[in-house]
């Protein structure tokens, strides 16, 4: 009876032992899965951003420029990142930058505006090898402007 008890006791302690070894990896997993979650809402919400301020940019040739009004757009859809908050004004340094550019002309005479987003994610998680904390993503729309 002894001896069972005692079998039962270290097949629990080795048990113990087994999760304590898989327990960093794990946390590795979960944390490496929360950043891609992160990059990934970020990736969508600069695009977003990005064509709303294309749209406004395109609806004519006086506003193909307007880089202000442009950066007011791009800051009111990014208003739920964790780095851009109420005292960023100005979309000229990063995190966040905005250019609208335009109008261009193509061969067969359409004219186009073109807005890059560019933003700086605040520093996560560490991944040693791979990411160092912050990263820039970029989007660009290009919109032909209507007449």
């Amino acid at each position: 009876m002894i001896r069972l008890r005692n079998r039962r006791w270290r097949q629990r302690g080795q048990s113990f032992v087994e999760a304590a070894l898989l327990l960093p990896g794990i946390v590795f997993l979960f944390i490496g899965a929360l950043d891609a979650g992160f990059y990934g809402y970020a990736l969508i919400g600069i695009q977003s951003a990005a064509r709303v301020a294309a749209i406004y940019t395109s609806s004519s040739s006086s506003t193909a420029a307007d880089s202000t009004g442009a950066c007011a757009l791009v800051l009111k859809e990014l208003s739920s990142m964790p780095n851009i908050t109420g005292s960023i004004t100005s979309c000229g340094a990063l995190p966040l930058i905005v250019t609208a550019a335009g109008p261009t002309t193509d061969q067969f005479g359409n004219s186009y505006s073109t807005v890059t987003v560019k933003y700086q994610t605040p520093a996560l998680m560490p991944i040693p090898g791979g990411f160092s904390g912050t990263t820039t993503l970029t989007r660009a729309v290009q919109m032909q402007i209507r007449s």
